[in-house]
């Protein structure tokens, strides 16, 4: 079938074969496919009943096919995670290296901010220095010295993946299951992994906010991926509120460091992440249980061999070399920082977590198009937790900003984010299923 053939497909409401699925991956990637056409495959898989497995199956093979698969000769076990997106979710800078202390490798291939969440790589690059863009020479020798590096994907690595994520990204296509399946699985399919745990989020500030929607999502991925010939395991975690006390890029970096210098050991983030390492390190042989490798997970970020392992990573992607010492001085800061103070007496009862991701986009910390700049000193910080017993004037969170006019306009977005109650809320659970 021609390009035009497989759209038309679509709009009938039929199901295209394995076949034009696999050839419209490899359109994309050599240019065949126009970026108009990408926009419409996506739309049309969006308004139709989907791809199907079959489908699904072929689309994500095929967009692992459309560049180079990694192999990897390394002397332990090759894992990785991937989330589904959420807010104030920087898990993945304390996972990696948490994961390379213990003797796995971990060559993340990353993504940037897709809608209303944060991206990694962003997060990444508001270290000075750091570069991203790695080549495969230079990835592979960081992955070996230190045993992880977090990476943008290569022209060579997914490319189809590439064009149609960007696509999505401004075209209302991101929320839809195939696609999200195709464009996490093709990327950890070329990444040569032998391990996969998938964090699926669920709640306001996730892209699957219906429990049943983010079980259906962890389920498709888990037996894309196993079928595929990758073992993977998920959980589906809670995303009501953001996991981190902060949003943005140099924000949510600093909320990293805590964590890893043992300030934070005991926070959500702490917690998600440890739960996560553990499905790793037992499906990779390095733990007896889950719980036994959330445990090690645990240890290696409290005594800081998580902290050495991300530093070395920061000096091998080009930041500074002693990252661990100086992160405060050198992370750049906001013009205008100051509280959001509560307008009444009350217990946070609910947030938006899409609304505050929103408004950190408007702040300048994510893209509104593509292309758009970003600006990693602003964000938000110092959020307080749902459950919280406030009283008027006591700080809802601390805004960073580029002026006086941007952070009046973020202070209004959170204030209506943020929902102030008499009750306290009934508490969520954090990890509420597992998938495997």
């Amino acid at each position: 079938m021609s390009v035009r053939d497989t759209l038309a497909s679509l709009r009938r409401g039929d199901v295209p074969g394995a076949a034009d699925l696999a050839a419209f991956a490899a359109g994309l990637a050599d240019g065949q496919v126009t970026d108009a056409q990408a926009g419409a495959f996506a739309m049309g898989v969006c308004r139709g009943p989907g791809l199907g497995e079959a489908g699904r199956v072929a689309l994500t093979a095929g967009m692992a096919d459309s560049g180079d698969r990694l192999t990897w000769d390394l002397p332990g076990p090759v894992v990785d995670k991937h989330s589904t997106g959420g807010v104030g979710d920087p898990v993945s800078l304390i996972l990696a290296p948490a994961l390379a202390a213990l003797g796995g490798f971990v060559p993340m291939i990353s993504g940037r901010g897709l809608g209303h969440t944060g991206g990694t790589l962003d997060k990444l690059e508001a270290i000075p220095g750091l570069s991203v863009a790695l080549d495969h020479d230079a990835f592979e020798r960081v992955v070996r010295d230190t045993g992880t590096a977090i990476v943008a994907a290569s022209r060579a690595i997914a490319p189809a993946d590439k064009r149609l994520y960007a696509i999505r990204d401004v075209t209302a296509t991101v929320d839809q299951v195939d696609l999200i399946c195709a464009s996490i699985l093709s990327k950890k399919l070329a990444a040569g992994l032998g391990a996969l745990v998938l964090d699926v989020k669920c709640g306001s500030g996730a892209f699957m906010r219906d429990p049943a929607a983010a079980r259906d999502l962890a389920r498709v991925l888990v037996e894309t991926a196993t079928g595929a010939g990758l073992p993977t395991r998920a959980l589906i975690t809670a995303m009501d509120q953001p996991l981190a006390p902060a949003m943005g890029n140099a924000t949510e970096i600093r909320a990293v460091m805590a964590v890893l210098d043992g300030r934070e050991s005991d926070s959500r983030l702490a917690r998600v992440t440890a739960a996560l390492g553990g499905e790793l390190l037992h499906m990779a042989g390095l733990a007896q249980s889950p719980e036994d490798g959330a445990a090690r997970i645990s240890q290696a970020i409290t005594d800081g061999r998580a902290m050495e392992r991300f530093a070395a990573m920061v000096a091998g992607q080009g930041g500074p070399s002693d990252f661990a010492q100086t992160w405060d001085a050198v992370l750049p800061r906001a013009p205008v920082i100051r509280d959001i103070p509560a307008p009444t007496d009350g217990y946070l009862a609910k947030a938006d977590g899409t609304a505050l991701g929103q408004a950190v986009v408007a702040l300048g910390g994510g893209r509104a198009r593509d292309g758009d700049a970003i600006d990693p000193s602003v964000g938000l910080d110092a959020i307080a937790p749902l459950g919280a017993r406030l009283a008027k004037g006591d700080p809802l969170a601390r805004v960073h900003a580029a002026d006086e006019a941007a952070a009046d306009r973020a202070a209004a977005a959170v204030l209506e984010a943020l929902t102030l109650s008499d009750k306290a809320p009934d508490a969520t659970t954090l990890i509420a299923e597992r998938i495997a």
